[in-house]
């Protein structure tokens, strides 16, 4: 790839075979708009032969940006709900959500990359669009659509307070740059390699988090050893808790409820220690911190700092892990677990060589799952980079 300077109309990064400059267009010019319907999710299920439908909820959370029908999975529209009047989506057609209560969430877009010969139309909250005057190819609105130069655009148009919407009068004010359709395939067919390597990425750590929480459950339930009182072998207690005001751009790392959750100028604990969310709804979730750490008064510490003849901290974090904490869970409002139950939680406590063992082990597959985290966040800095830098 090549950055071109030579012209005014082109994007920052592009293939080095291509050198014209891009068209840019009003959004309202390239696409027409259709009706779409305000189906709920009630009115919806999956797993039937009549039309699918798309919500907007979907578009958010649930499909990939280029939606196949292969591999993704769309609702139906259930017996006695079906629409009179409606226009079905064509592969190359892209859905708008057209609300978000975050800025970056409106308008962000999905395009019908392949319908496998599905009826489909559009649902509640969308924005329907299609490119009659064929300018542009399968593949390349929905990257376009995302892209950060448009995404400023709605930004700035964007209207609401708590609730912010576009509406198809918007795109009026909106512009898109296309290229000829030979560099639009490349582009289009860049990012689409990226969004499988992302999606094939997410499925490799979902198989491991599986088997490390298989492993663990196991560990709890067959584990042979002596039978000992949690704070037999620990000490518990909550630490001080400091202001979100506090917390600054560098220092140690502070753990709270939802683990890490910010820096601060001083740390409360030397060692590394294993810390459960004691409050609110992350209440019960493990973190093992790292040393040097503050950890505040919305986890409680299981400290085995003096216990280490008889306790491998790293297989008791992998223990507790595993541990169903909701029997100890109180409160209605606010979800809280508190020292004393804690405290007589029955842990089974094999020899400490087989602790180390076994925690050698799972550390193995805890490692992987971490390696497998930073190349996904690598890929999807790829993804964004691209995105700032190949379109106008």
């Amino acid at each position: 790839m090549t950055k071109d300077k030579q012209h005014i109309n082109v994007p920052h990064l592009r293939f080095p075979e291509f050198t014209g400059e891009w068209k840019k267009y009003k959004v309202s010019e390239l696409l027409d708009f259709y009706s779409t319907n305000s189906l709920s999710w009630e009115q919806l299920e999956y797993g039937t032969n009549t039309v699918k439908n798309l919500h907007y909820g979907l578009i958010h959370v649930g499909i990939p940006t280029m939606v196949d029908l292969s591999k993704d999975n769309l609702p139906n529209i259930k017996d006695g709900n079906m629409l009179r009047n409606y226009e079905l989506c064509k592969e190359g057609d892209v859905a708008f959500a057209d609300a978000s209560e975050d800025t970056n969430e409106v308008a962000k877009v999905v395009e019908f990359y392949n319908l496998e010969g599905q009826d489909v139309v559009c649902g509640l909250h969308t924005i329907h669009g299609r490119d009659n005057n064929e300018l542009t190819v399968v593949g390349f609105k929905g990257y376009a659509f995302c892209s950060t130069i448009f995404h400023n655009q709605i930004r700035r148009i964007a209207q609401g307070t708590k609730i912010y919407s576009i509406s198809t009068k918007n795109f009026s004010e909106c512009y898109i740059g296309i290229p000829c359709k030979a560099e639009q395939i490349k582009i289009a067919t860049l990012l689409r390699f990226i969004d499988e390597r992302i999606a094939t990425q997410n499925k490799i750590i979902d198989k491991l988090q599986s088997l490390i929480k298989g492993l663990r459950v196991r560990l709890v339930q067959i584990e042979k050893g002596n039978i000992v009182h949690l704070n037999e072998i620990a000490s518990i207690y909550q630490p001080q808790t400091i202001a979100s005001t506090e917390l600054t751009e560098d220092g140690f790392w502070v753990y709270g409820a939802n683990g890490i959750i910010g820096k601060y100028k001083d740390y409360n604990h030397k060692t590394e220690q294993i810390c459960i969310a004691c409050r609110g709804n992350t209440c019960g979730m493990v973190n093992y911190t790292k040393p040097m750490s503050w950890i505040t008064g919305n986890a409680m510490v299981i400290n085995t700092d003096e216990h280490q003849d008889k306790v491998c901290k790293r297989y008791m974090f992998h223990y507790l892990s595993a541990y169903n904490f909701n029997s100890i869970i109180s409160g209605s409002g606010q979800p809280q677990i508190v020292r004393t139950p804690l405290e007589q939680l029955k842990i089974t406590l094999p020899s400490i060589l087989e602790q180390k063992q076994k925690a050698m082990f799972l550390d193995k597959i805890q490692g992987k799952i971490e390696i497998s985290n930073k190349i996904l966040s690598l890929h999807i800095q790829q993804k964004q980079y691209l995105l700032r830098q190949m379109f106008i």
